[in-house]
């Protein structure tokens, strides 16, 4: 089946999300979507899904002009979509979640769980998925979720299926085998549009891809177009695809967890005996699938749960038992996973956000007043240093992007006397141009003598940056291993795989994007 979208336009109030926007996709063609994050590039998925209905343009399918008044229609017409975040229901079994909303019944009235079972057993078989029809969805992992999502959308005939960031919750191992998923669907006639912004990925699958920016298409590319020159087509200007770093010089231990065990609010180990520590100098990145322990991790350091067992040392003081404030005001930096939830007050201004940790200290207080031209003197500094892009600090932060959201966030962690740096996730829903800066201010920190823990579920952040990478699996850290271990053995690891066995089966089997990578090193 040809899909085409011409002229497509979708706008948001004063936001134009797409802007006549062209894109073909051939008959069994892989054809990846790429641009950075706030592209368009969702949205205009979710118009051809049916979720959004544009405000200009038209949807083609052989050449013929459809519409899509919701996903009923789209999948009608053979289109399926397999969103970033699944829609599956855990108590449910893989046979429910796949007839989900097209249940069929028999003369009695009830559904024909029977079918959907032989269903998905005759489509598995077919891609060598592997899926039990009777498997729970809640206890299977994150790739066979994905792949139950795969063949919900197979099962309703789609000719077309759309996949919306699919390794970003994959291992480099599960990523693998979606790559060979993607060819044997490809091989099968049914066309894929990937919607990605990880670079080496497009080009290890795409026929073609297409770039967008700032909701309008830039270019179209084949596979062989360097990832610098990707990249800049993504952000718009040269960007430079190496963090520049000198090997770490580490001094003396900065900051150690020990033996830390901590319990939810439902009594159910979360971290179970973690030990790991942080040097002065250096830069730790802990990696691992989302869901893995790491968010506990960091409202543990910061003090918003406690530890049942073991305890938390800062430059050789105990400070287990220390509240958020006074780990704060003892030099702990901390940009939180979700900044708009935990890192500002979207209703204050931009130049309060810079102080929000800092409002009740000199120079911003005397007693119970502020000091507003300090704070305004603070804001203006902290934007030019960190290159924020705004029209005014007294605009509310709401006004921002979110990368320069993030770079309020970082400025204002990084404006203290810091004795130790955490930030996780620094640079998710960050455009390229603004991770790249970003990245050069955790390195001048770990070059200033500050020890920095970072927590990042993107690999290319986590060869990137660290000096010493800690994995974690299911609450527990499966190994702490050099910063240049390759992508295979951190993908092994990162499924639970013991550091010495994770490389020695990585020395004799490479994935697609690990291959990658020994080419290039050679």
């Amino acid at each position: 089946m040809k899909l085409e979208l011409r002229g497509i336009t979708k706008v948001f109030g004063p936001l134009v999300a797409n802007d006549s926007v062209d894109l073909v996709v051939q008959p069994g063609e892989i054809h990846a979507l790429l641009g950075e994050n706030g592209a368009g590039k969702s949205t205009l998925m979710n118009v051809l899904y049916g979720l959004y209905r544009p405000d200009g343009g038209q949807i083609l399918i052989d050449d013929e002009p459809v519409e899509l008044d919701g996903p009923g229609d789209a999948v009608a017409a053979g289109i399926g979509m397999v969103h970033q975040h699944f829609m599956l229901v855990p108590v449910f079994t893989v046979a429910e979640s796949v007839i989900l909303g097209q249940e069929t019944t028999g003369p009695s009235g009830l559904i024909k769980k029977r079918d959907a079972a032989a269903s998905v057993r005759e489509i598995s078989a077919r891609f060598g998925f592997d899926l039990d029809p009777d498997a729970r969805i809640g206890d299977l992992p994150v790739g066979t979720q994905q792949r139950v999502e795969i063949v919900k959308a197979l099962s309703r005939k789609a000719s077309v299926l759309i996949l919306d960031e699919p390794t970003a919750v994959l291992t480099p191992q599960e990523t693998d085998e979606l790559i060979e998923i993607m060819r044997e669907l490809k091989a099968s006639g049914t066309s894929i549009v990937f919607i990605t912004h990880k670079l080496r990925e497009v080009r290890a699958v795409a026929d073609t891809i297409t770039v967008l920016h700032r909701g309008k298409v830039v270019d179209t590319v084949d596979p062989s177009t360097p990832e610098a020159e990707l990249a800049s087509l993504m952000v718009g200007r040269p960007v430079e695809m190496q963090v520049a770093k000198e090997p770490a010089s580490p001094g003396e231990e900065g900051f150690a967890v020990e033996n830390v065990t901590v319990l939810d609010d439902r009594n159910r180990v979360v971290l179970d005996d973690v030990s790991l520590d942080v040097r002065t100098g250096e830069i730790l990145v802990v990696a691992g699938v989302q869901g893995n322990g790491q968010t506990e991790l960091t409202e543990m350091i910061l003090g918003l749960t406690r530890p049942v067992r073991g305890r938390l040392t800062l430059g050789g003081k105990d400070v287990t038992r220390q509240r958020v404030k006074q780990r704060l005001h003892s030099g702990l930096g901390f940009v939180p996973e979700d900044r708009s939830q935990d890192g500002i007050i979207s209703s204050f201004t931009i130049a309060e956000n810079f102080i929000l940790d800092l409002y009740d200290t000199r120079p911003y207080a005397s007693g119970p007043s502020m000091k507003p031209r300090e704070i305004a003197r603070n804001a203006q500094e902290r934007t030019e240093e960190f290159d924020v892009r705004l029209t005014s600090v007294d605009d509310p932060i709401s006004t921002l992007s979110g990368g320069n959201q993030q770079k309020v966030v970082m400025a204002r962690e990084m404006s203290k006397s810091l004795r130790l740096f955490v930030a996780s996730q620094p640079t998710r829903g960050v455009d390229v141009g603004s991770i790249e800066f970003m990245h050069q201010r955790i390195v001048a920190e770990r070059d200033a003598g500050t020890p920095v823990l970072i927590v990042s579920t993107e690999l290319d952040e986590v060869v990137a940056l660290a000096d010493r990478i800690a994995v974690m699996y299911r609450g527990r850290v499966v190994g702490v291993v050099p910063g240049d271990t390759d992508r295979d053995t951190l993908g092994l690891m990162m499924a639970g795989v013991p550091a010495d066995e994770a490389a020695a089966q990585a020395a004799t089997h490479h994935t697609t994007l690990g291959a990658a990578d020994q080419e290039e090193a050679s």
